[in-house]
């Protein structure tokens, strides 16, 4: 994936994490409780470069939940540091890790729950997305982005009820990002005219996710077009050397 696509899923686990944090727990735990998002860098380590991490830290538990697109062979490991990494500052606290699937796959990677060394095993939990029912995710705004992944053979359908759902929220601000994010989300299963059909973009554009995946897509482009500027430059100025060298020759 580009890092533009990285940088959307972030934006989006983040916005989740921050304004439904309630939601995406009791879902997971299958309990609701108060829980506040735990920043990489307070594990007092270089943070793990990775797709898509929420942690949220509670009086009791640490919820570790890794988003990712498709699977990786480095998952597992990755799962391990994370956990040693997060027992070694709240050892007194449950560790509750979960990697969640996004886009359908037949990788038996996407199955592996564990990660198993010399001397050290370890599990986690995995959500395949395609296989949660759609109606599980109706339930809850703060799951209302994901569901348009869900066990279905009628993805543009599910989105319609989502755009259905999401016009009852009455926070204007919330709506948009909700819309937001289940329109990026929706781009894993559909094409853009049918998003654009079902969730109203002017709607989305007014999401803060919306304006700062835009604004980040605007300046990677100010950025390779400085790079392809520099480097046409330096082509051309090479050549006029070699040009020059050729007629003194």
């Amino acid at each position: 994936l580009s890092d533009r696509i990285r940088v959307m899923y972030d934006n989006i686990s983040k916005f989740i994490a921050d304004n439904f944090s309630k939601d995406l727990v009791e879902w997971i735990l299958g309990e609701r409780e108060e829980f506040t998002q735990l920043e990489p860098k307070e594990l007092q380590l270089a943070p793990i470069r990775a797709d898509s991490v929420i942690l949220l830290k509670s009086k009791e538990k640490i919820v570790h939940i890794e988003f990712q697109t498709l699977p990786k062979k480095e998952i597992p490991l990755r799962m391990v540091d994370y956990y040693l990494r997060l027992y070694r500052v709240y050892t007194e606290k449950d560790i509750y890790q979960v990697v969640i699937y996004l886009t359908k796959t037949q990788s038996p990677l996407a199955w592996q729950t564990k990660c198993e060394l010399p001397q050290l095993k370890h599990e986690y939990h995995v959500i395949r997305l395609w296989e949660v029912p759609t109606e599980e995710l109706l339930k809850s705004k703060g799951l209302l982005p994901f569901a348009v992944l869900s066990k279905t053979d009628n993805p543009e359908k599910v989105l319609e009820r989502v755009a259905q759902e999401i016009e009852k929220v009455r926070d204007e601000e919330e709506k948009s990002n909700l819309a937001a994010a289940s329109g990026v989300l929706a781009g894993l299963v559909l094409d853009k005219i049918t998003i654009n059909k079902l969730l109203r973009e002017e709607i989305m554009k007014e999401s803060v996710i919306y304006q700062e995946i835009y604004a980040t897509g605007e300046t990677k482009g100010r950025r390779e077009g400085e790079i392809k500027g520099r480097r046409e430059g330096e082509i051309k100025g090479r050549r006029e050397g070699e040009a020059n060298l050729v007629i003194r020759l």
